[in-house]
């Protein structure tokens, strides 16, 4: 990913952005400092859109055998 200062990025918006499109994102640098990121619109709604590590679990391919089996024996016995 290439850097860019950010009186270059503003001289040449179109052409960072076109680039951007073409998959070749840019950072933006402010007195050396890196203060932004231009991306494709699609390449931010891709890396937007994570899922949660509920849904991840859920889409995991898990059948009844992958899970060791529970061992009951050594469960904590209780009065009530």
């Amino acid at each position: 990913m290439r850097e860019i200062q950010l009186r270059d990025a503003k001289a040449n918006l179109s052409a960072v952005v076109d680039e951007a499109i073409d998959g070749k994102p840019a950072v933006i640098t402010r007195h050396g400092k890196r203060q932004a990121v231009v991306l494709s619109y699609e390449e931010w709604r891709r890396l937007s859109q994570v899922p949660s590590f509920g849904r991840l679990l859920m889409a995991a391919p898990a059948r009844a055998g992958d899970l060791p089996a529970r061992n009951r024996s050594r469960l904590r016995k209780t009065d009530f």
